[in-house]
């Protein structure tokens, strides 16, 4: 018997006349072909149920605007979202978490300074009984003396951990360097403040901002969503008010500006935050900025990737992209990195976008990134899970399953030219401001030399 020969994949890449050919890409599928229902109940909200039977599960997100002014607000809301599925009237926590494990379903809540999301799954034929338990959390959760007390202690303790990370640190000083005093730079709240929180607050606010007039819901799974829907309106047909619920005042738009250095003495790493104002996705021409944010730093063979990472191995992780808050959006470049590389990485990352802008991506690379974005996009809503959670992130804009069918025309339809042009728009190194946080000992004499970086405040030291 003769052995079979190993082959290298270098030899297997290739054939007597040459590199072995790639097969050309196939046509790429609509992201949603969909059977849907979109519309809004008596009780104002709105619900987007969406058929995708692949498997016996139902996926659901529930988006209510809860913003706050005070300067309480947001420990408030953190401890309700910890506890909102702790009891009700009718069930306490070990009753819901069983009636919940009978079903296979799970459920939870999250907050942030622009919204309370309910989220979770359910075995298809559980999910009369997940809507009886998410309704009854909605209209009656009871937020009972120990169950507050017992979740406020464990989120302090992970607030106090959490303070002492260096991207939360940085993401606050980004927020407050960007916004001021707005609503939206509290998304961590201080661990003093939610030790303070009283259960009365908590059923207070949940009365005054838990409201369905203006939220919406997005169900996605093994469901008719004729007939979810109406089951959907008579699980919630309690839950109701005339109040709308409390979204976040309009953002200011960003202006391109100085950078601050945060002082974090004794740190051996500094984080890089960028932003400039972008284009929401309802703009006709988001799709090409959509392309010019992957060729700049959105995906792992970018320019700015290949450059400060696989290049000159100044950060582990480089990246850049899109986020989005009420009807603004921002583009967002971030990058970790030593204290010796930190003022050579802001140096190349700027070069980098004045680079896109003067030398545009090369049809090749244009290319690239549209077959990139259209695969990740039917990548991305190939599972319920995914599907429900691109739907919840369109649906606050007004938008849904037709925008997303629609997309990957809109990118393909995308010209060189068009990605030209807004690389030159919205890439503009001046149009950036952000902060950098780090050691300025090590820092500050490097970055001031490079222009439009002044010194802050000091932060938290490195501990």
């Amino acid at each position: 018997m003769t052995s079979a020969t190993h082959r290298t994949a270098e030899e297997i890449g290739r054939t007597p006349k040459g590199p072995r050919p790639l097969p050309p890409l196939g046509t790429q599928r609509a992201a949603a072909d969909l059977s849907h229902v979109d519309t809004v109940l008596s009780n104002g909200l709105r619900v987007l149920a969406v058929r995708k039977a692949n498997v016996p599960m139902v996926e659901l997100r529930l988006w209510i605007p809860f913003a706050g002014t005070e300067l309480s607000h947001s420990a408030k809301a953190e401890v309700l979202a910890e506890t909102l599925l702790t009891g009700t009237a009718r069930r306490d926590r070990i009753a819901i978490d069983t009636e919940l494990a009978l079903i296979g379903a799970d459920l939870g809540a999250g907050v942030d300074p622009e919204r309370l999301i309910v989220s979770g799954n359910t075995l298809s034929s559980g999910l009369p009984t997940f809507l009886d338990v998410l309704a009854d959390s909605l209209t009656s959760a009871s937020y009972v003396d120990a169950e507050v007390g017992r979740e406020s202690e464990r989120l302090v303790e992970r607030l106090a951990i959490a303070r002492t990370q260096p991207r939360t640190i940085a993401r606050e000083a980004l927020q407050k360097h960007r916004y001021g005093n707005h609503p939206v730079t509290r998304e961590t709240p201080e661990a003093a403040d939610v030790a303070e929180v009283t259960p009365e607050q908590v059923r207070a606010l949940h009365a005054g901002s838990v409201l369905p007039r203006g939220a919406v819901m997005v169900v996605v799974g093994d469901v008719d969503p004729d007939k979810v829907i109406a089951d959907i309106e008579k699980a919630l047909q309690g839950w109701a008010s005339d109040k709308p619920a409390v979204r976040l005042p309009e953002l200011p738009e960003l202006a391109g500006g100085q950078v601050l250095l945060v002082p974090r003495a004794g740190a051996v790493q500094s984080q890089i935050r960028l932003s400039a104002q972008a284009l929401p996705r309802t703009d006709p021409r988001y799709a090409a900025l959509q392309m010019a944010n992957l060729a700049f730093g959105g995906y792992f063979s970018s320019r700015l990737v290949e450059n400060i990472r696989e290049d000159k191995g100044y950060t582990y992780s480089a990246h850049s992209g899109f986020e989005f808050t009420g009807g603004s959006a921002v583009v967002n470049v971030e990058a970790d990195t030593a204290s010796d590389a930190t003022a050579a990485a802001v140096l190349e990352t700027r070069y980098e976008l004045g680079r896109l802008g003067l030398v545009p991506p090369t049809a090749e690379e244009v290319e690239s990134v549209r077959q990139y974005a259209i695969g990740s996009l039917v990548t991305s809503t190939a599972s319920q899970t995914g599907l429900a959670g691109q739907l919840s992130a369109l649906a606050p804009d007004g938008l849904g399953v037709e925008w997303l069918a629609e997309h990957p025309n809109r990118l393909a339809r995308v010209t060189a030219d068009d990605v030209a042009q807004a690389a030159l728009d919205f890439f503009a190194p001046k149009r950036f401001t952000g902060v950098i946080v780090g050691d300025a000992d090590l820092l500050a004499k490097k970055l001031t030399a490079l222009g439009d970086v002044i010194v802050g405040e000091p932060g938290p030291a490195e501990s």
